[in-house]
């Protein structure tokens, strides 16, 4: 069955966007891919609010930690705590490599943590393996299941 994935890119760096939305073009999933410049932009998303009433309910979240207005860390907690939207999958996609966030990530039930790599064919292979792997491999819950 081939269907198309709705994927929540939530990336304040405009190359990293464009990057990112390059390297699943390259993998060829049918995916649409929303891009929220904030974290604030991203719950209103997520929570069908304002101007996003009518966004769909993302299959895969990719998240940045460092965001303007409401960090990524703060983003992951609400999401992982609110029931209506816990079960979609959440990817953070970060610069940091520092230990405490890896940790905070994954304590506030992240279910990957990848730190973006600095050379450019090794952030775009990156890209293509999470497409793969969570659009690909990884059996998604249905929406609007809590």
């Amino acid at each position: 069955m081939n269907r198309i994935f709705e994927i929540l890119l939530v990336e304040d760096n405009p190359a990293d966007v464009r990057l990112t939305m390059e390297a699943f073009k390259d993998a060829k999933i049918l995916s649409n891919i929303h891009v929220a410049r904030d974290g604030e932009e991203a719950m209103r998303f997520l929570r069908h609010s304002g101007d996003f009433a009518s966004a769909p309910t993302p299959d895969l979240v990719l998240l940045d930690l460092n965001l303007p207005k409401k960090d990524g860390r703060e983003v992951l907690r609400e999401i992982k705590s609110d029931p209506r939207l816990r079960r979609i999958p959440v990817v953070v996609l970060t610069t940091s490599s520092d230990e405490s966030d890896v940790h905070s990530a994954y304590d506030m039930f992240v279910n990957a943590y990848v730190t973006k790599p600095v050379d450019l064919d090794q952030f775009m292979k990156i890209v293509s393996v999470i497409d793969e792997f969570w659009l690909s491999i990884v059996k998604l819950p249905p929406h609007g299941s809590v």
